[in-house]
């Protein structure tokens, strides 16, 4: 691909590195405060008055965990089609695109990480709540089978709402169909990383999400099935503070580690050197 790709503008003040948005400031939503979008940028896009963390863009996220200038992506032009003649759904691919500067919700690729080659994917919060339709789970199934092909271990970056409602029961066949995948590469002895970012919830979480060989999280992210509201009105109780947090998740035993952001490329690095790349 060609290196100007890498470097879109997603359609947020965080994100759009123009001299003019890096002297503006946000309102931080967790303690109220203003700051910079220099010093959030500069403090990989975490609040340095009370620790909050922005959501970060797929691109981003992939700049971040990876080797300099050593990502080349994999079916960038895959686009999803209103395949099911779902009510208004075209209208809501073209406003995520705008939105997020993408043309849909999984960016995919081959890069290293401390010099180790790697097939990594990040999900992309900002198209469509990071929710998984056939496209999505194309192109995971695609580079599971390119990784496993060449003996690749995978590093996942997880944020979705869950399956997209748009397209009904082809979105929920995607669980099974990356799951496959996922159990192929591990039948050939390949190393899975999964990265939960906030949220990760739904059918992403039933799936792949949760597959990994060590499963990592971001502090205070929601990981998770059906949402709180959902199931507090299921149970009509109120649930327990904390719940479906990763601190909470890692109590339960379903999370290796929690990672603080500033730390994940260095931590994802020894963990591949760990084992052998």
């Amino acid at each position: 691909m060609e290196l100007k790709g890498l470097f879109l503008k997603a359609n947020n003040e965080l994100e759009n590195t123009g001299n003019l948005l890096k002297s503006r400031r946000v309102i931080c939503r967790k303690c109220a405060k203003p700051v910079s979008v220099a010093r959030i940028r500069k403090n990989s896009f975490i609040c340095p008055e009370c620790g909050h963390y922005f959501q970060v863009r797929a691109r981003r996220r992939i700049l971040m965990l990876t080797d300099k200038r050593s990502f080349m992506e994999m079916d960038r032009e895959m686009e999803s089609r209103n395949i099911l003649g779902f009510p208004g759904y075209e209208e809501k691919l073209s406003a995520a695109k705008e939105k997020s500067r993408e043309t849909e919700g999984v960016i995919c690729g081959e890069a290293s990480i401390g010099g180790s080659r790697v097939c990594i994917f990040a999900m992309d919060g900002n198209f469509m709540m990071g929710s998984m339709g056939a496209v999505v789970g194309e192109k995971i199934t695609r580079l599971f089978e390119y990784a496993t092909d060449r003996h690749l271990p995978v590093i996942g970056v997880t944020v979705s709402g869950g399956a997209r409602m748009q397209e009904g029961m082809v979105s929920l066949m995607q669980m099974s169909k990356i799951s496959a995948a996922v159990k192929r590469h591990d039948n050939q002895g390949n190393l899975y990383i999964v990265l939960l970012t906030n949220p990760t919830t739904g059918g992403v979480d039933a799936s792949f999400a949760m597959l990994g060989d060590i499963t990592l999280a971001e502090p205070g992210a929601r990981v998770g099935f059906a949402g709180p509201r959902v199931i507090e009105k299921t149970l009509n109780q109120k649930l327990p503070e904390g719940f479906q947090k990763a601190e909470r998740v890692l109590e339960c035993g379903f999370i290796d580690a929690i990672v603080p952001r500033q730390e994940q490329k260095e931590y994802l690095d020894r963990l591949l050197k760990l084992h052998g790349f």
